[in-house]
C-alpha cells in the first residue's frame, strides 16, 4: 500500500495534466469531429512529457532543488524571467479554466448555474491548499481521478467496431469536410495540452515537497512511467467514446455535459454518478496543481520561502500569490466568459510557451553540478532535441493556425 501511495504524485499530475477541463472537452470534441485520426498526437505527447518529467524528477532527486530555482541560477535572471512570464501567464489562464471546470461539474450534479458555484470552488481550493497536507492532497484527488477509468469501461459497453477505431488511428489525415489547417490546429491543441508547462513545474516542486533524494529515483520514474501513460489512456478513452457515439451522428461537442453522455448511455445512472465524481476530482485536482504552480514559480524565481512542507506563516508570500491568482480567476469568470473556451485558448497559448519551458530543463539535466553522474545520456539528449524541434514548430504555428481556422470553428 505504501508503494502504491508513493506513485500518486504522478497520477495526480497526469490526471490534472491530461484530463482537466480542457482535455475532457478537447478530446471529446476531436473524437466527435475526427474520430481517432488525431489519437497519435496523444501518444506523441505522452512520450514527450515522460521524457521531460523524468529529467525534472531526476534533477530534484539529485540536487534537492526544484527545476525553476535552478533555471534562474543556471541561465541568469533575464532568461529565468522570460521563462517565468511565459509559464506563469499560461498557468494562470489554465487556473481560470479549472476553477470554471469545477463549477461546471457542480452545475451538472446540482442544476444550479456554474456562476454561483465559482466563488465557492475558489474558496474550496484555497482551503484545501491552506489546511490539507501535500501527501493527503495528492492521494485523495489522484486516486479519485482514477474514477475516470469509467470512460474505458463505457467504451467496452458501447460495443464499438474495434477494427474501425484502429483503422482510424492509423490514418493520419482529416476526414469529411475538415481541412488540413483545422486538423493541424487541433493537433497542436492536443500536443500543448499534453505538455502543458505547469505539469513539469508542479511535478518537480512536488518532489521537493516529498523530500526526494537519490534513493527515490525509482519512485520518481515509477510516477512518470505509470502516471503519465495512464493519463494518456484516459484521454484516448474519452476520444474513442465520442468517436463511437457522436461521429456517426454528426454531433459536435461543446459542453461538459456532452462529454459525460457516452458514459450515461453505456452505464446508466450509476455510470453518470461515477463520471461526475471523476470529473470533479480531475478538475479540482488540476485547480490545486495550477494554483500551487502559480505560487511555486513566482516564489522560486524570487527566492522566497515556499511550499507546504513549512507552516503557512513561514511562506506567507507564496500563499499570497496563490490567493491573488484565485481572486483573479473568480473575477475573470464572473464576466461570464465560457470556461471551456478559456481552456481551449490556454492549451494553444501553452503550445507557444513550450520551448521556453523545456529548453532550460534540457540544459539543467545535462549539468553535472546539479545531477552529478546522472546527466542525460546520448539517447535521452537525441530524443530531447527531437522534441524541442517539435515544440518549436508547434509554438510558431499555433497563432497563425488559430487565426486561419478561427480557433477551430
Amino acid at each position: 500500500m505504501k508503494k502504491l501511495l508513493g506513485v500518486t504524485l504522478g497520477i495526480l499530475t497526469a490526471i490534472g495534466g491530461f484530463v482537466d477541463i480542457g482535455d475532457l472537452v478537447t478530446n471529446a470534441l476531436v473524437g466527435a469531429r475526427f474520430g481517432m485520426h488525431l489519437a497519435w498526437i496523444v501518444i506523441v505527447g505522452v512520450i514527450g512529457i515522460c521524457l521531460y518529467a523524468e529529467m525534472c524528477g531526476r534533477v530534484v532527486a539529485m540536487s534537492g532543488r526544484p527545476v525553476f530555482d535552478l533555471i534562474r541560477e543556471r541561465l541568469g535572471p533575464r532568461t529565468g524571467l522570460l521563462a517565468l512570464v511565459a509559464s506563469f501567464l499560461v498557468t494562470l489562464l489554465t487556473l481560470i479554466a479549472e476553477i470554471g471546470g469545477v463549477a461546471l461539474a457542480f452545475e451538472l450534479a446540482s442544476g444550479v448555474s456554474y456562476l454561483l458555484w465559482m466563488p465557492l470552488a475558489a474558496l474550496a481550493v484555497w482551503l484545501v491548499i491552506w489546511r490539507v497536507k501535500f501527501s493527503r492532497l495528492e492521494q485523495v484527488f489522484g486516486l479519485l481521478g482514477l474514477l475516470l477509468i469509467v470512460f474505458a469501461v463505457a467504451l467496452f459497453k458501447l460495443g464499438p467496431d474495434w477494427g474501425q477505431l484502429l483503422h482510424q488511428a492509423t490514418q493520419l489525415h482529416p476526414i469529411g469536410h475538415e481541412g488540413w489547417a483545422t486538423y493541424a490546429y487541433y493537433g497542436i491543441a492536443l500536443f500543448g495540452a499534453a505538455m502543458t508547462p505547469y505539469e513539469v513545474f508542479f511535478f518537480s516542486s512536488g518532489g521537493v515537497e516529498e523530500k526526494w533524494t537519490r534513493r527515490d529515483l525509482g519512485t520518481e520514474r515509477t510516477n512518470v512511467f505509470i502516471g503519465f501513460p495512464l493519463g494518456g489512456l484516459l484521454s484516448l478513452s474519452i476520444m474513442a467514446c465520442a468517436a463511437v457515439l457522436f461521429l456517426p451522428a454528426g454531433i459536435q461537442v461543446g459542453t461538459l455535459g456532452q462529454v459525460a453522455l457516452p458514459v450515461a448511455v453505456a452505464l446508466g445512472k450509476i455510470g453518470l454518478a461515477v463520471v461526475l465524481i471523476g470529473m470533479f476530482a480531475a478538475t479540482f485536482g488540476a485547480a490545486l496543481e495550477t494554483a500551487l504552480s502559480c505560487g511555486y514559480t513566482i516564489a522560486q524565481y524570487r527566492g522566497w520561502q515556499w511550499g507546504k512542507f513549512v507552516r503557512p506563516r513561514e511562506a506567507s508570500r507564496f500563499h499570497v500569490v496563490i490567493i491573488v491568482c484565485l481572486v483573479l480567476a473568480v473575477l475573470t469568470l464572473l464576466t461570464a466568459v465560457d470556461p471551456v473556451k478559456v481552456t481551449e485558448y490556454s492549451v494553444v497559448f501553452a503550445a507557444m510557451a513550450l520551448p521556453l519551458t523545456y529548453l532550460p530543463i534540457l540544459i539543467v539535466a545535462n549539468d553535472p553540478d546539479y545531477v552529478g553522474r546522472e546527466t542525460n545520456g546520448p539517447v535521452r539528449n537525441a530524443f530531447g532535441l527531437f522534441y524541442l524541434a517539435l515544440l518549436t514548430v508547434a509554438s510558431v504555428a499555433a497563432i497563425p493556425l488559430m487565426i486561419i481556422t478561427r480557433a477551430g470553428a
